[in-house]
């Protein structure tokens, strides 16, 4: 059962209704937002957007109640077959699929049949045809030739047709076998004249429009196999005209009686357009609108990422500009006539929505669905799980982020329970590179991502460590991860699932000592932020407090702050976590005494300060009112100290614990807005 989506109404009960003309629910008639001339409409957004799952809703929704078909163009199937490249292709291995998906009578109205499409991937298959091939023939040839029309009756005609075809064959196999052109030629023939009737081979002089054809649908036909079997621009021509037939069937079954028969338009739906197979069934699709050649199929396609090349004159929206109107017009460009819809992400209340929903029980935190909304950045892959998560616990109430992400989520009944983390590291990332990523997620430019990959990353095949830095920036960015200043893992949510991994992928933590103890060494006395905030990673802090202390007096009270920011923003897994007795100074908090000679005032009270900083700061953490006044009352007083920072620092004590209670980063952070504001892809 398909999950209920939040946050997608815009194109669930808005665009997609005035597209097909029919709502999610029910049968009354939805006026058309554009009745001649139809946009290709692209959904885009990177991983966990919930582009797959916006898609299966359609196709949940409209199901038996118009001809609907959904295909993942990424699917193994859609591969190439060497053995079979003559003859097949991924285009014609999905033409074929979305027909049979297709087909299925609806609601009101019967099968919907195609003789156009069928006869040109006869015509192409059987180029891969040979004289006694009998049960390949017997096989494929079924297959396609129930496209024209479904049902036991037309099954035992084609069986029968079938068995000539391969009679014809093998009379025609004496010595050298016949050339590929007579056995097209004999295929293109015997379909049309002794399998076709009347009507069918009335659809079937659409091939007579082929170039070259001259208005013959034989030699159409059998020139398309041929050009096929060519590959590179004529095989393209190729395809493109049997992306045409699809669609020339489907305009035809709304033709007499199914035009008042039928009441929604027909959808394709493709997921992973990014993929070659989805720029070869799309392509056509807009050429042929430029040149005039219409249809009335409702195409929505899903694309990982924002800016591919095909879209640069698309019309762009996000999700929440078409709940009312899509705003199309078709411009110069063949690319017009897509429109890209980015689907954002969700806000607060959509988190707060689904929380409620998977704890009917309300027993988790008031504050976790807020805390979630920020660790995630409102990615609806990520809310859903960690939603599903809590409230398949038996005691939810105890979850802060942090331990959410440990929690094993039960996704079917007859599998066992996974960690949350695992299985998004599982659906975000390539199982090829996660051990890459996971060892790489610390560093935060490419020349400290090449001193973890010299020292922690083994060569491969006689590639060095540093190669794997090339690749997985080159796996960052054709996946579309925004990237963010002072982090070679851009995306907040992506990085600390990642560094959640590198922290507990091993029982005593040995892989997370030795990346940050590289990294600190990576950085040394040249660089003391980077090298402090590693420290803090591995739980030193008393070099953070020393320096800070010691740098107070006498640097801008600006930079201070940037470098406090800097050093607290440190990954945070330790349990238990002592960051807020300390911050709040409480008596049975660790605290190491101060070095002789410095003022021990105010080293406590930067390193109560640090500690408030490094929990409120903390995406893992829950907030803490708290601890929130304690991080202002200690800016403030650290303000009286500042000779010449004094409005600085007393700006920061207002402006700081107030953006913690907005669930906002202070001002100035190193870490992206995206994982502030619920933005990103």
């Amino acid at each position: 059962m398909d999950r209920e989506l939040f946050g997608r109404e815009a194109l669930l009960d808005g665009l997609a209704p005035r597209l097909i003309g029919l709502p999610p629910r029910g049968f009354q008639k939805v006026p058309f937002e554009h009745r001649d001339d139809l946009p290709a409409v692209v959904l885009t957004g990177g991983r966990g957007m919930g582009k797959t799952a916006v898609l299966k809703r359609l196709h949940t929704a409209y199901r038996r109640r118009t001809p609907i078909a959904l295909i993942d163009c990424e699917r193994a199937e859609f591969t190439e077959r060497t053995a079979h490249s003559l003859s097949w292709s991924p285009v014609t291995e999905a033409l074929a699929e979305l027909g049979e998906q297709l087909a299925p009578p609806v609601h009101g109205a019967g099968a919907v049949e195609f003789p156009r499409l069928a006869a040109g991937l006869l015509a192409v298959a059987s180029l891969g045809w040979r004289p006694h091939d009998d049960e390949n023939i017997l096989a494929e040839g079924l297959r396609l030739g129930l496209l024209v029309e479904p049902g036991s009756r037309w099954r035992n005609q084609t069986r029968t047709w079938l068995t000539k075809v391969v009679a014809k064959f093998a009379a025609m196999a004496s010595g050298v076998g016949p050339g590929l052109d007579i056995v097209v030629e004999t295929t293109v023939e015997s379909l049309l004249d002794d399998l076709f009737n009347r009507g069918q081979r009335t659809s079937a002089d659409w091939y007579g429009t082929y170039p070259g054809a001259g208005g013959k649908a034989k030699r159409g036909l059998t020139l398309l196999a041929l050009h096929f079997r060519r590959g590179s621009e004529h095989r393209v021509r190729a395809e493109r005209h049997l992306v045409g037939a699809l669609r020339a069937d489907l305009d035809a079954a709304y033709q007499g009686m199914g035009r008042l028969r039928r009441v929604g338009r027909p959808v394709v739906l493709l997921d992973n357009a990014q993929a070659p197979l989805g720029r070869h069934l799309v392509e056509p699709v807009l050429r042929d609108r430029a040149d005039g050649r219409r249809d009335h199929v409702v195409l929505i396609a899903a694309l990982r990422g924002h800016d591919h090349p095909a879209l640069r004159h698309s019309v762009r929206r996000t999700l929440p500009e078409v709940r009312h109107e899509l705003g199309w017009r078709r411009g110069r460009e063949i690319a017009s006539g897509a429109t890209a819809v980015e689907l954002t992400p969700l806000d607060p209340e959509h988190v707060r929505q689904i929380f409620d929903r998977r704890d009917p029980r309300q027993l988790t935190q008031p504050q976790l669905a807020r805390a979630v909304h920020r660790l995630t950045g409102g990615r609806p892959l990520a809310v859903d799980l960690l939603a599903q998560a809590a409230g398949q616990d038996e005691h939810p109430e105890r979850f802060t982020p942090a331990s959410l992400l440990a929690a094993p989520v039960t996704l079917r009944e007859d599998s066992e329970g996974q960690e949350v983390a695992a299985e998004l590291l599982a659906r975000l990332v390539p199982a090829s590179r996660l051990d890459w990523l996971t060892v790489l997620a610390p560093a935060h430019d490419v020349p400290s991502a090449e001193a973890l990959a010299a020292s922690r990353l083994p060569g491969e095949e006689g590639r060095t460590g540093l190669a794997a830095v090339r690749d997985v920036r080159t796996l960052l960015a054709d996946e579309h991860w925004p990237s963010a200043p002072g982090h070679f893992v851009g995306d907040p949510l992506l990085r600390t699932l990642l560094l959640h991994r590198l922290r507990h992928g091993d029982r005593d933590s040995t892989r997370w000592r030795a990346v940050h103890q590289t990294l600190r060494d990576h950085y040394g006395t040249n660089h003391p932020p980077h090298r402090l905030h590693h420290e803090l990673a591995l739980g030193a802090t008393e070099g953070a407090v020393t320096y800070l202390r010691e740098t107070f007096p006498r640097a801008d009270a600006r930079v201070w702050l940037d470098e406090l920011r800097f050093i607290a923003s440190a990954p945070h897994f330790d349990a238990p976590d002592v960051r807020r007795p300390v911050a709040l100074g409480r008596t049975d908090a660790p605290a190491p005494t101060p070095p002789p000679g410095a003022d021990a005032v105010l080293h406590l009270r930067i390193r109560r300060l640090l500690f408030a900083v490094w929990q409120l700061t903390d995406p893992l953490a829950l907030p803490d009112d708290e601890v929130t006044e304690k991080m202002g009352y200690e800016l403030g007083l650290l303000s009286e100290l500042h000779s010449s920072g004094n409005e600085v620092l007393w700006q920061a004590s207002r402006s700081w614990p107030q953006a913690v209670r907005e669930w906002r980063l202070p001002a100035g952070t190193q870490t992206t807005s995206t994982q502030t504001t619920g933005g990103g892809e």
